[in-house]
């Protein structure tokens, strides 16, 4: 994995500019000297930048000299320095054990709440279908050797989110479908479900990716890491929620009298609620 500043630890320097900065100037000159990664971007105001440089072999005095190499590109103009900071590889691995959690405990509250809107077998499936997503997508990245910062565990959380409701809508419509066909084929009201949410699906995948496309090409380097991973999870998770959400049910074994044992508390509650 090519991590990032955020998880490989590095030197951060924040800069007051009197008047707009040129980020593009400023990136292109910190890159002539060599430092290895670095992220230039506004922080708040287009006079307030943050500089981030990947960690230096050599331990502390490495680091004091990175200080000293980027106050050279400022030397002529009025620059305000005004914090600089080290992180270790303590606090990087720190970011790193977070993000897991974060992406773990996502997945573990999608599978309850799933548990208790369906039948445990949707809940299992579309907690294979959300985990694939999320492999593929960090395995693209692996693969390709693209930056993973934290960023990239934003868009992840975000994909998580966006390929369970692709899945909810798929399994909701089955759960209709179940009920309303209750003599035929499993096989046949799965293929049924998917070709009657396909379009919605595709519709919606095609308008996220070409706003997701625009962002990459036009919002410049400090969001392509988010965007670029979003674009990745948007196209798997469209696969996953078509052609293996449904199909991981018949593996798990559904049955839709499971879902008709259910229909009268369904009819219940709905009376009750008619009734107040």
């Amino acid at each position: 994995m090519n991590y990032g500043i955020d998880f490989k630890g590095g030197t951060i320097i924040e800069i007051k500019t009197d008047g707009p900065a040129d980020i593009g100037a400023i990136r292109s000159e910190l890159s002539a000297l060599n430092l290895g990664d670095v992220q230039v971007q506004e922080f708040g105001a287009s006079d307030d930048i943050l500089i981030r440089v990947e960690e230096q072999p050599g331990g502390e005095l490495a680091q004091q000299s990175v200080v000293q190499r980027v106050r050279t590109i400022f030397a002529d103009d009025n620059v305000d320095f005004r914090r600089v900071e080290v992180v270790g590889p303590r606090v990087s691995g720190e970011l790193a054990q977070a993000g897991a959690i974060a992406v773990g405990a996502a997945l573990f509250a999608i599978l309850i709440y799933i548990w208790f809107r369906f039948e445990w077998q949707f809940a299992v499936g579309a907690i294979l279908t959300t985990a694939n997503d999320v492999v593929i997508t960090v395995g693209l990245f692996v693969l390709l050797q693209l930056d993973f910062s934290l960023s990239s565990i934003a868009a992840v959380l975000t994909i998580i989110g966006y390929s369970l409701n692709d899945t909810v809508v798929v399994y909701d419509r089955i759960r209709e479908n179940l009920r309303k066909y209750k003599k035929r084929p499993l096989a046949d009201i799965l293929d049924q479900s998917i070709n009657e949410t396909l379009s919605r699906t595709t519709m919606t995948s095609v308008t996220t990716l070409l706003a997701l496309i625009a962002l990459y090409v036009f919002g410049g380097e400090v969001i392509q890491s988010f965007t670029l991973a979003m674009i990745f999870g948007i196209v798997i998770g469209t696969y996953s929620s078509i052609f293996l959400a449904a199909p991981l049910l018949i593996l798990l074994n559904l049955r839709p009298d499971a879902l008709s044992r259910n229909d009268g508390d369904d009819e219940k509650e709905a009376k009750a609620n008619a009734t107040v």
